[in-house]
């Protein structure tokens, strides 16, 4: 089949990868235009950019693919299919309806949970046990296509959003293939989705990242996995914000300490702090203006001791 792939960051470069290997012919990338980037604000290329330049397929990056050049441009090349993973803009009816065989979307959620820009951060967030890769038909919708192969990974509740990222973008190369064997075998049976049980995964805000100390210690957990490794959640310390990395559920049981105190440092790992159920032991941090150290490394080097009480703002 003439494929034309639609991605941009990590998460898609694993599936176009696997195009590539695969006896489907790619007849082009689109990726959205190169960004400043860092101190210098130097151009960027995307990561599937960067993956299909090296590959030496031809690349294009419209500002917006909605325009009639462009739309224009893709029926110049005639594809069968376009494969859609993490893409960044939204697709007109036009476009979905041009190949032969629609457009098929690689999503990272056990559809139809997860709809949205940030699925697997907030699979993590919320404490699910278990998320996992969904092909679909793309339509009109918010992720609401026709389902087509799902599987599904565990989480962990060590695990953390950045490696629940990278398995999922290894499987999704994988449901991807299988997809389209099953598609040319004319196997592939679509099911539709239940939007009576639909759940939304919507962009992370700066709201989303502040730890409520009041909260139960699996909750502010949870979101600190959820949120590793961006973009991070954070409390303040002597009016300095502090990013919390890692934490690990101390206890259950409560203490005469409110919310947020410091009630022991513990010299191998890091520091316990009073939540609003249970305590939680802090590992991994970073200072305003300082790279990410252990925990208990910060508690030496700025004095924390018990009674030290971390702040919202």
């Amino acid at each position: 089949m003439r494929i034309i792939f639609m991605g941009t960051p990590d998460f898609s470069v694993p599936t176009l990868e696997a195009l590539i290997k695969s006896r489907e012919e790619v007849i082009g990338v689109v990726t959205q235009p190169d960004r400043p980037k860092g101190r210098g604000k130097k151009l960027a290329l995307s990561p599937v950019k960067e993956a299909a330049l090296a590959a030496g397929l031809p690349v294009f990056q419209p500002k917006k693919v909605k325009t009639p050049e462009f739309i224009a441009q893709l029926k110049s090349l005639n594809p069968d299919l376009i494969v859609v993973v993490a893409f960044g803009q939204i697709l007109s009816q036009e476009i979905l309806s041009l190949p032969q065989y629609g457009c098929i979307n690689v999503h990272a959620s056990l559809l139809p949970y997860y709809r949205g820009a940030a699925p697997i951060h907030w699979a993590v967030i919320n404490g699910e046990t278990e998320t996992g890769i969904t092909t679909m038909h793309m339509d009109a919708g918010l992720d609401t296509g026709d389902m087509l192969i799902q599987e599904k990974i565990s989480i962990r509740p060590e695990d953390t959003t950045v490696q629940i990222h990278d398995q999922l973008a290894v499987l999704g190369a994988k449901v991807l293939i299988d997809t389209l064997q099953a598609l040319k075998a004319g196997t592939l049976k679509s099911t539709k989705q239940n939007d009576a049980v639909s759940t939304y995964a919507p962009l992370l805000k700066k709201e989303h990242e502040i730890i409520n100390w009041v909260e139960d210690a699996a909750v502010i957990h949870n979101k600190i996995r959820g949120l590793n490794s961006w973009p991070g959640a954070y409390t303040y310390y002597k009016g300095k914000r502090l990013k919390i990395w890692q934490s690990r559920i101390y206890s259950e049981q409560d203490t005469n300490n409110v919310p947020g105190e410091v009630i022991n440092i513990e010299q191998q790992d890091g520091f316990i702090l009073q939540t609003g159920k249970g305590t939680l032991l802090i590992l991994e941090v970073q200072p305003e203006g300082k790279q990410r150290m252990k925990a208990e490394a910060f508690a030496r080097g700025y004095h924390l001791g018990a009674g030290d009480k971390m702040e919202e703002a």
